[in-house]
């Protein structure tokens, strides 16, 4: 089983010194976490709503970039820095997931207090 590592490059993305993107393996793509920053200048807005409009995105691009689409994510692993955010993040969330893949949702301390959400998925490629 040979794993392809997705690029920064392929998502223009600064080069992070510990994690790639993503890894495409057997048919399936399995992300790295995804947060709501500006991939290209660091950038993070100040507003949950609109990190988790970024990160979809963000992750929309990963999974473009290995051949895939948010239609075909199965798994997703959120992490919301505050539970009061539960009800927009889900909120947004459907709109971008209408076939409700499986999901967790943790209440996590970000090492960067800036950062309000972050999302993992798999997804397939066919």
């Amino acid at each position: 089983m040979v794993a392809e590592k997705i690029s920064w490059d392929s998502i223009q993305g600064k080069e992070h010194p510990v994690l790639s993107p993503g890894f495409v393996s057997n048919g399936h793509v399995f992300t790295s976490g995804i947060i709501g920053s500006n991939y290209a200048t660091g950038e993070t807005p100040e507003k949950v709503e609109d990190q988790v409009h970024l990160a979809i995105k963000n992750l929309e691009n990963v999974l473009r970039a290995a051949g895939s689409s948010l239609d075909k994510v199965f798994k997703v692993t959120m992490f919301i820095s505050h539970a009061e955010y539960s009800k927009v993040v889900n909120e947004i969330y459907g709109q971008y997931f209408p076939q409700k893949p499986a999901r967790s949702c943790v209440v996590v301390a970000f090492m960067d207090a800036a950062i309000k959400y972050e999302l993992e998925a798999v997804a397939t490629l066919d």
